[in-house]
């Protein structure tokens, strides 16, 4: 088991300790239970699955990096396949605030990433902010997607977000967690390729200005990010944020991150470099390479 999991773990009702131990242990396990795993936490603790979720959402806590705050947002996004993603906040020594990763963002993210076309339920332990109630408003779930907070009845998106401006109000129909491939292409290694790889699934329909990161980590590991654009245009997220995101939820720090590569579209009017770079210097990485999207 993680050792991030130990303390929330042993304060978990027994028998929930009991189903969750072999899944915690599974040196596989990344922040994400399985819809089969899920069907037998159910089955064994007697829980349906909106009272699971809130009972595991102290593990998705224990993901945070509140290095700035000290204050652990926990949350887990329920997708149509089944499958639940854990999500966390994120902070970073050194960067400014506007870096930060929200609970909300970081499982909607994860879940994104992990390729689900759709979520059903956001369970979270705290209220989401404005912040993430208009990043959930980008997602093609719509405002009919579930919020499910601790001792409160669940409510809809909608409920939170009355008289909601989002891409639809644009006239948008290309939505977060649509599959899209933007056909673009770069000549590079494993992790150029990889960064082209995560721009070609990326969701600015607004700027039109698509990105993907790749970042290599000490222990050789490779994470992929996309930029997720929003109609309010603040709540956007980086891409470099979305690959923090992946890289956390496998439990590595972010500050081994040793190699980066930024691709992006030339002379787009959005560019992310300036802002990867300041954030991955603060975490201790000095390499990245920006490289330019040509369509295929």
């Amino acid at each position: 088991m993680h050792p991030r999991f130990l303390a929330a773990f042993d304060a978990l009702p027994s028998t929930l300790q009991t189903a969750l131990r072999p899944i915690l242990d599974d040196p596989d396990f990344h922040a994400v239970l399985t819809a089969t795993q899920v069907a037998n936490l159910q089955q064994q603790t007697q829980l349906d699955t909106d009272n699971l979720a809130l009972a595991l959402l102290p593990l998705a806590a224990a993901c945070a990096v509140a290095t700035v705050s000290h204050f652990n947002v926990g949350a887990i996004a329920r997708g149509i396949s089944g499958n639940w993603y854990f999500g966390a906040n994120m902070e970073f020594v050194g960067a400014p605030l506007q870096q930060t990763v929200h609970a909300e963002q970081s499982a909607i993210t994860h879940a994104w990433l992990r390729g689900e076309r759709r979520l059903e339920t956001i369970t979270v332990n705290y209220t989401p902010c404005g912040h993430c109630r208009q990043f959930m408003n980008e997602l093609n779930s719509g405002t009919a997607i579930r919020i499910s907070l601790p001792q409160r009845a669940i409510s809809t998106l909608a409920d939170y977000l009355p008289d909601a401006f989002g891409p639809r109000d644009l006239a948008i129909t290309e939505l977060l967690m649509d599959e899209v491939d933007h056909g673009y292409r770069a000549e590079g290694d494993a992790l150029v390729q990889a960064a082209v790889a995560a721009a070609n699934a990326s969701h600015a329909p607004y700027s039109q200005s698509h990105s993907g990161v790749a970042l290599l980590t000490a222990s050789g590991r490779m994470m992929t990010g996309r930029y997720a654009e929003n109609a309010a245009f603040n709540p956007s997220l980086p891409p470099l944020q979305a690959a923090l995101i992946l890289l956390n939820m496998h439990g590595e720090a972010c500050n081994q991150v040793k190699r980066a590569v930024l691709a992006e579209v030339k002379d787009a009017t959005l560019s992310q470099f300036a802002a990867t770079q300041a954030t991955l210097q603060a975490l201790g990485c000095n390499e990245l390479l920006q490289v330019e999207l040509h369509k295929a």
